[in-house]
């Protein structure tokens, strides 16, 4: 009997170290739903329809990248099951389009989704369910903040970063000016003019009138004939392309001539300046963190030589000059990266975690000096701007890139 131990000894051992090597090999793939050996599924919510359908063409880009993504192998072998509705920028349709995504369609993840108001009607539920409402297509402070909302992050620099940049600009450049708004109502628009006015400080007496507007309205010219009669010489546009455009039109049809500042959310020359006539749009001043498509110093640039390449092959009727393409492209990519970061622990909490430790990255599409980064701390992924003018049939940055926080 004694002669038989030691191989019933190693016998064991042997099971023992198969059973771990299964045990390891099992560990090293984790998946919720919405993933599996063979796809990843990803949620998203557009308004292809309504008063913001000009950001329909986010939705058209993340698709036409995710099927690039496809056709080159996906992430570890992993296809993209790209799941996108339309919400028509109204808020109770978001939610009913989130749990469509969320409970039908057991999606791994929402990415992208559009807007303020919607994305708020959702963050509470999201959060209740722990599915990643992640890299928002909304400049809106309230996505960092992962103390309250550890499953909601944005992607852009917020709106209140921003408008603190405009008012730095006209405290130093226009100290005088006397200062016009035009906000959308709703939280979009209350979150950047708190920005602005923080901007201001003790100089928000600057602001000498506000008007809001609702997006069912059909066109905002009686507020922008309204700003003009408070003797305003700046105007501040917080406004959705739609809008942008009607505003700038307007404000040429009855001879104002104030200095224009318009969000960044509204400065696709596609979108915006275009459709309002270039002749009506020199001047305008605004701020951004990404390429603009129809600016030729990025002609040899090797980020924006990808993205065209990408429009030619996989999205030919997406508009260089909209730079809500280039938004897509920039937030795609940043996407993919979380994903190839999660390896195969694709567990709905891996991928926050992972969304939560970017450092340095720079899709194609940023603007030289402007990177990535995130912690577990602090969920904005991008944090700087620079000034631009448009000029011609472009806009022309100038100046440092900046920060948007009040203590720089």
């Amino acid at each position: 009997m004694t002669a038989v131990r030691p191989t019933l000894i190693a016998l064991s051992v042997a099971l023992a170290l198969i059973a771990t090597s299964c045990g390891t090999a099992e560990a090293q793939k984790k998946y919720d739903s919405g993933a599996s050996d063979t796809q990843i599924k990803i949620g998203n919510i557009m308004p292809y329809s309504g008063p913001a359908s000009a950001y329909g063409a986010i939705g058209k880009t993340l698709a036409a990248y995710f099927k690039m993504i496809n056709a080159q192998g996906g992430i570890r072998g992993r296809k993209i099951t790209f799941i996108s509705y339309d919400d028509a920028y109204s808020p109770p349709k978001t939610v009913e389009q989130a749990r469509r995504l969320v409970e039908g369609d057991e999606v791994l993840l929402l990415f992208n989704t559009l807007g303020t108001a919607t994305n708020s009607a959702i963050q509470k539920y999201m959060n209740t369910e722990k599915v990643p409402q992640l890299f928002v297509a909304s400049g809106a402070s309230k996505w960092n903040d992962p103390e309250n909302f550890p499953w909601t992050m944005g992607w852009q620099p917020s709106y209140q970063d921003e408008a603190h940049i405009y008012a730095k600009y006209l405290i130093r450049e226009k100290p005088g000016a006397k200062v016009a708004v035009l906000y959308q109502n709703d939280d979009f628009g209350k979150d950047y003019l708190k920005g602005l006015k923080d901007g201001f400080g003790d100089k928000a007496s600057m602001i000498v009138a506000e008007e809001s507007y609702e997006t069912s309205e059909p066109s905002i010219d009686n507020h922008v004939v309204a700003l003009k009669a408070a003797g305003a010489d700046t105007f501040v546009s917080i406004t959705t392309p739609k809008f942008a455009a009607q505003a700038i039109k307007k404000i040429a049809e009855i001879g104002w001539t104030p200095l224009q500042i318009i969000s960044n959310v509204s400065t696709s020359v596609g979108g915006v300046m275009q459709p309002a006539g270039f002749e009506n749009s020199q001047g305008i001043l605004s701020a951004a963190y990404a390429k603009d498509g129809a600016d030729p110093q990025w002609e040899k640039d090797p980020g924006m030589q990808r993205f065209l390449t990408f429009l030619q092959n996989y999205y030919p009727e997406g508009n260089r000059l909209d730079s809500s393409v280039i938004f897509g492209y920039g937030a795609a990519q940043t996407m993919m990266k979380v994903l190839e970061m999660c390896g195969d622990d694709l567990t709905r909490a891996n991928v926050m975690r992972q969304a939560a430790s970017l450092k340095d990255f720079v899709p194609d599409t940023l603007l030289p000096g402007i990177t990535i980064n995130t912690s577990p701390t602090d969920f904005a992924p991008i944090e700087q701007l620079q000034l631009m003018r448009f000029k011609g049939e472009k806009w022309e940055l100038f100046g440092d890139v900046m920060s948007g926080g009040l203590g720089h």
